[in-house]
């Protein structure tokens, strides 16, 4: 049996190295040290606030196809739908719950559902022109804009 260090158990000192929180950072990675000629801050896919949009990005796009995939198949019966919806469900909160905490730790809870909302309709934009060949009209397009006039309010600091 392995001896305790002073620092208590070694494989929850292992734990505590392994997890650091993240603090916020919204322009992504600083830049190395010994690369002066880089801009002093670099937009990375893999900082905190760019994965949480991605997964959200990602989990709407499951929840599209969950809620309103089925409409192009009207002709199976209801059951299948239901099914089918719950089993695509399943894997939109596999991301969804993910980036609600990531995204937590770098916004507002108001701003988080404010940008989740809007990624939700410009996913489902693309989802009904593509896949349900709905045409979108000038209308929608008046709407998206005033939900964009959201996002700004929710996101401005005053």
């Amino acid at each position: 049996m392995r001896a305790r260090t002073k620092a208590g158990n070694p494989a929850a000192s292992l734990l505590r190295k392994s997890f650091r929180p993240l603090t916020p950072h919204p322009l992504g990675s600083r830049r190395p040290a010994n690369n002066p000629g880089m801009a002093k801050e670099t937009p990375s896919f893999y900082n905190p606030p760019m994965r949480a949009i991605l997964l959200l990005l990602s989990a709407n796009v499951f929840m599209t196809f969950a809620w309103y995939g089925h409409l192009r198949h009207k002709s199976a019966p209801l059951w299948i739908a239901i099914l089918a919806s719950w089993g695509i469900a399943f894997f939109e909160y596999c991301l969804q719950v993910p980036a609600n905490r990531l995204g937590s730790r770098q916004f507002s809870i108001v701003e988080l559902k404010v940008m989740q909302e809007a990624i939700t309709l410009v996913v489902f934009a693309f989802f009904s022109w593509l896949y349900l060949k709905e045409a979108l009209r000038w209308n929608h397009a008046v709407s998206f804009a005033f939900l964009m006039g959201a996002v700004f309010f929710a996101f401005r600091k005053w």
